[in-house]
């Protein structure tokens, strides 16, 4: 079973069923128990093209399988070093199964060579074992298929943000701010004494992002002209819709010192231009190339040593963050996605899918 997105609308959506077929030498079938949708999987599917997330799971021609973050379990395997009954975490597409071609095997778990993944980021191609995954908690299981990969790409933009101290600036604004990947952020800028931060997001969800005891302040979109314009700040744009980040760079002009583009929780409104924005030009964040210079810098050894200090402490809060509902039908799993399609899905949503 395979849930597919139409890449030319993605409003328009099927459930189709993929013939059986035996496994070739070198590969392993694992059985998707449960995976997280979260605003981060619209982002996938709205840059499916621009960064290759439909490259990784193909489908017939037109259609997508959206990326997302879960578990599964090798049900039969023709992969030395993988056998049956291993778990494992890793990038799956929204499907009830997936065959791969694991290399790379180790304890700690494999990478999917296949043919149609060379050359794609290797962050999202690595399969982790989960007895053997310093990071994996099985009582804690829900919250890391929700904010686990997205709190990777929120530990990666503070890092690169200090790296580059801040570009000069004592304020950081994020557009988006209830969303699961600005939070994580704002949680971790939110211990650096260096800058404050400033959440903007729609007027439904203003008391929840204000709840969350993270941002300094929380203005509605609507308020957004009200921001001092004379502290200098960096716009870190998890919306993705022109409309704001035209606003936010107008308002703010020379005080704006850079402008960065994370997200498309409002794909529907990313569209070009009709001139050129006062301010520095947005500048695309990619989590993928941020981690692979890191870790070469750093060492793998010191990288994992930072990241799971901070993860450690964000889990401690975020456990408060979310409401965490399952469900198991393709109906289901075909609602929630309409609803962060069309932004109504609740800020405190944590969903968690199987098929």
């Amino acid at each position: 079973m395979d849930f597919m997105v139409n890449r030319a609308d993605l409003r328009n959506v099927k459930v189709t069923s993929t013939p059986h077929r035996p496994l070739e030498e070198g590969e392993a079938r694992l059985r998707i128990e449960h995976f997280s949708l979260t605003a981060n999987n619209i982002t996938y599917a709205a840059a499916g093209d621009f960064l290759k997330y439909w490259n990784f799971f193909p489908a017939p021609e037109g259609w997508g399988r959206v990326p997302v973050w879960g578990f599964a379990e090798v049900v039969e395997s023709r992969a030395e070093g993988v056998p049956v009954e291993s778990r494992y975490y890793g990038y799956y597409p929204m499907s009830r199964e997936l065959i791969v071609e694991p290399t790379a095997i180790g304890a700690s778990g494999f990478t999917d060579g296949a043919a149609h993944r060379q050359g794609l980021a290797p962050i999202y191609n690595r399969y982790l074992n989960t007895d053997n995954d310093p990071a994996y908690d099985a009582a804690t299981e829900d919250l890391q298929m929700l904010f686990r990969p997205l709190f990777g790409t929120a530990f990666l933009i503070d890092d690169f943000l200090a790296e580059e101290g801040f570009f000069g600036a004592s304020r950081i604004i994020f557009a988006s701010a209830s969303s699961k990947t600005a939070y994580s952020t704002a949680f971790l800028l939110s211990n650096r004494p260096e800058v404050s931060v400033v959440g903007l997001t729609s007027t439904p969800n203003v008391d929840f992002v204000k709840s969350l005891g993270i941002y300094d302040e929380v203005l509605s979109y609507d308020d957004l002209e009200t921001l001092d314009t004379a502290e200098p700040a960096v716009f870190v744009d998890m919306a993705g819709s022109s409309a704001i980040r035209a606003r936010v760079h107008r308002h703010l002009k020379d005080s704006l010192h850079y402008s960065c583009s994370v997200g498309l929780s409002h794909w529907d409104q990313n569209g070009p231009l009709a001139e050129e924005l006062p301010g520095p030009a947005p500048v695309m964040f990619f989590a993928p190339d941020q981690s692979v210079k890191r870790v070469k810098e750093l060492g793998p050894a010191e990288f994992q040593r930072r990241y799971g200090d901070s993860w450690g402490l964000f889990l401690a809060r975020a456990k408060n963050w979310v409401k965490v509902e399952h469900f198991e039908s393709a109906e289901d799993l075909k609602n929630n996605y309409m609803a962060f399609i069309e932004g109504q899905a609740p800020a405190s949503a944590g969903y968690i899918h199987s098929l």
